[in-house]
Order: C-alpha cells, then structure tokens, then sequence
C-alpha cells in the first residue's frame, strides 16, 4: 500500500453496487472530524468514478487517492471542514 497518511476509519463496503458506496461513504465521512481520512474498501469498478464524481461535487471533503489490487478498489477521502 503506498498510502502515506493516518487512516482514522475504515470503511468495507465490498459486494455493495452502485449507489451504495457513495451513500455509506458520505454517512461515515459526516461522522469524522476535520483533517480525518476515510478508507473506502470497494469491489464495485465504479465506485472509482462514483467516489471521485461525489467528492469533487462535494464542498468539505477531498479525495486523497484512490488505488487497485486484487479486485479490491481503494478510496482516501479527507474530511477538509
């Protein structure tokens, strides 16, 4: 794993479809405090294009990366407010 920050929660939303992803992560993100990063573990592809759609279009939180391996995708979203 090449993540370079502390991760404060994780959050295993793996066989879930779209929208579920998106949804669980903006209820987790909602309870975290500013400057906390949120893992998203995910096995829906696009989940990659969901989550990132959602935090660009989402005033107080930022996607800090976002990763692939063994059928798993990886989300680090910070909480910036």
């Amino acid at each position: 794993m090449s993540a370079e920050f502390d991760i404060t929660e994780t959050l295993d939303v793996k066989g879930a479809s779209c929208p579920m992803p998106v949804v669980k992560t903006k209820t987790a993100i909602d309870d975290l405090s500013e400057g906390e990063i949120l893992e998203v573990l995910a096995t829906d592809s696009g989940s990659m294009s969901d989550i990132d759609g959602w935090a660009d279009g989402t005033e107080g939180v930022e996607l800090v990366e976002q990763e692939e391996g063994d059928g798993v995708y990886k989300h680090y979203v910070r909480k910036t407010e």
